[in-house]
C-alpha cells in the first residue's frame, strides 16, 4: 500500500472560478479518508486527479514516494470503484473479476488465486458463474469492488459507490467496506455527499466547499469542534440550530450573547478577539437542547417557544419548535414517549458547555469547556 500526498493541487476547466483551489493534504499509508461535501464542491474532481483521469492545472500528486502528477492512470498503482457498476454484461462474475489481471498478462494460476480471494472476502463465491443481469444492486457493487481488489492496487479510490443503492443496503455495505478496510489494511480514499457514510467509515474526513478543503480531521472532532459555520451546518442530522445575535461580553472563558427578542445566551468560548456589540452566531446541536421548567427564575440560556411538529423516529422523536417574534425554527431530540403536542408553549434550555460561537465571518471561536469536547 502507499500514502497519497497532495501539494497545492488545483484544477480549472475554464477562465472562471477554479474547481479546486490549491489542495494540500496528506493521506497516510493504510488510512481511510473520506472527501465529503455538497455537489460541485470539487471532491470527485480531486479523486479523478489522483486516479489520473483528469489533468491537474497546478500542484503535485505523490503516491508513496513517487511523483505521479504526470503518470498515466495505469502506472499509478490505483484502482477506482465508480458510482455506476461498469460491469461487462456479456461476462459472468468470474470473468469480470479476472479481466484486468488477464489483460495485464498475469498467469492463469495467479488470476484464479486473486479472483477466489476477492470472491471470498466479498462473500460472492456462489455468484461467480452468474452474469450481471442476474445480480441485485448490492451484488453488482460487490463485484465492482472485487474488480478493484484483484488488481491489488496501492490505493483504492471510491467515487460515491453506494449512492445507487437503497438505504438498508447502503448501511449493510458500509459495514462491509469498513470490515474490508480492516482486513486489507489498505489506503482508501472515498468520495460521498452523504455525511452518515463519511462519519461511519472515515479515519479522517476532508470537508469540501467551493473547491477548498474547509477542515480535515477525525469525524468526532469535526462534529464537536467545526472550524466554521459551513462545517457546523453540513455535519449533523438534523442540522445544528443557529441563532444570530450581538456580543454582550467577550471573556476568556465565557461569552454572553443577546439574541434580540429571543434569548440571553452564555457560551463557553474565548471571545477575546471580538468586541462588545459585534455580530455573532451561536450554534446548538439538537441533542444539546432540553425542555426546561417554565417556572424557573433563571432566564439565561432559556428560549421560550411553541411546539410546531414532532417526528417519530423510533428510538427518539425530533421536536420542531418556533421561537421569537420572527418565528425562528429550532429542533431538539426527545425520548419517543415524552413529547408535548403541537401548539404547546415550552421553554428550551441550552447547555453553555456544548454551544458553539462563530464570528461575523463564520469562523469558530475557541471552545473553553470540556463538556462534549473532542
Amino acid at each position: 500500500m502507499a500514502s497519497v500526498s497532495l501539494r497545492g493541487v488545483a484544477k480549472q476547466f475554464t477562465a472562471g472560478q477554479p474547481v479546486l483551489a490549491g489542495v494540500d493534504l496528506h493521506i497516510a499509508d493504510g488510512e481511510f479518508v473520506v472527501f465529503v461535501g455538497p455537489s460541485g464542491s470539487g471532491k470527485s474532481t480531486l479523486l479523478r486527479l489522483i486516479a489520473g483521469l483528469e489533468e491537474a492545472s497546478g500542484g503535485e500528486i505523490f503516491i508513496g514516494d513517487k511523483r505521479a502528477t504526470d503518470l498515466p492512470p495505469a502506472q499509478r498503482g490505483v484502482a477506482m470503484v465508480f458510482q455506476s457498476y461498469a460491469l461487462y454484461p456479456h461476462m459472468n462474475v468470474h470473468d469480470n473479476l479476472a479481466f484486468a489481471p488477464r489483460m495485464a498478462g498475469m498467469g492463469k494460476a495467479e488470476v484464479t488465486q486473486r479472483v477466489n480471494r476477492a470472491a471470498k472476502l466479498l462473500q460472492i463465491e456462489p455468484l461467480l458463474q452468474r452474469k450481471p443481469a442476474a445480480l441485485s444492486g448490492g451484488q453488482r457493487q460487490r463485484v465492482a469492488i472485487g474488480r478493484a481488489i484483484v488488481r491489488e492496487p496501492r490505493v483504492f479510490l471510491f467515487d460515491e459507490p453506494l449512492s445507487n443503492l437503497d438505504a438498508a443496503l447502503r448501511q449493510t455495505l458500509r459495514v462491509e467496506l469498513a470490515a474490508l478496510h480492516r482486513q486489507l489494511g489498505a489506503t482508501m480514499v472515498y468520495v460521498t455527499h452523504d455525511q452518515v457514510e463519511a462519519m461511519t467509515l472515515a479515519d479522517r474526513m476532508a470537508v469540501f466547499d467551493g473547491g477548498v478543503v474547509q477542515q480535515v480531521g477525525p469525524p468526532a472532532e469535526l462534529y464537536r469542534a467545526p472550524c466554521n459555520l459551513f462545517v457546523a451546518s453540513f455535519l449533523g442530522s438534523p442540522k445544528i440550530n443557529l441563532l444570530s445575535g450581538r456580543l454582550l461580553r467577550a471573556g476568556t472563558e465565557l461569552a454572553e450573547v443577546e439574541v434580540p427578542g429571543l434569548a440571553h445566551l452564555r457560551v463557553a468560548a474565548d471571545a477575546r478577539r471580538l468586541s462588545v456589540g459585534d455580530a455573532v452566531t451561536v450554534g446548538i446541536r439538537p441533542e444539546h437542547l432540553e425542555l426546561a421548567d417554565a417556572q424557573s427564575a433563571d432566564s439565561v440560556n432559556r428560549i421560550p417557544a411553541q411546539v410546531a411538529l414532532a417526528e417519530y423516529l423510533g428510538d427518539h422523536q425530533l421536536l420542531h419548535v418556533v421561537a421569537g417574534p420572527e418565528g425562528t425554527r429550532l429542533a431538539l431530540k426527545r425520548p419517543p414517549l415524552d413529547v408535548p403536542p403541537a401548539g404547546t408553549a415550552v421553554v428550551l434550555q441550552a447547555a453553555a458547555g456544548h454551544g458553539l460561537l462563530f464570528d461575523a465571518a463564520g469562523r469558530a471561536l475557541p471552545r473553553t469547556s470540556e463538556d462534549g469536547a473532542p
